[in-house]
């Protein structure tokens, strides 16, 4: 019903910026929150930062002050700066989205997923 589409991975070298976007489309009646996660080869999925409607931005403390979480609500869009990138940014990044969707008359709140999008950063 709702489906996330990723985009602004690639190879960066140390001290780079990339900017990732993620679209939300889809039978949404509202995004309560939408954020990003990233995988390293071997690790647990770890929250990045995330963006919940009316709530201040919430960053991991590995990322703060480097990156920044932004959203155009117009757009169903949530994007992702992240300057200053290190070696250990490396992962893939997902976007994750809280959304509710109308079905009948009722309202029901889902956890959605992008398929990620590969960020390394190497010299």
């Amino acid at each position: 019903q709702v489906q996330l589409v990723e985009s602004g991975g690639g190879l960066v070298h140390p001290g780079g910026s990339l900017r990732l976007s993620c679209t939300a489309s889809g039978t949404i009646f509202n995004i309560n929150a939408m954020g990003w996660y990233r995988q390293a080869p071997g690790k647990q999925r770890e929250l990045v930062a995330v963006l919940k409607s009316g709530e201040r931005p919430n960053y991991a403390d590995s990322v703060k002050g480097r990156f920044t979480i932004s959203r155009d609500n117009a757009k169903n869009t949530v994007y992702l700066q992240m300057n200053s990138l290190k070696p250990e940014d490396t992962a893939v990044y997902y976007c994750n989205a809280d959304v509710s969707v109308l079905a009948g008359i009722y309202l029901n709140d889902y956890d959605y997923w992008g398929q990620g999008t590969q960020v390394t950063v190497s010299s």
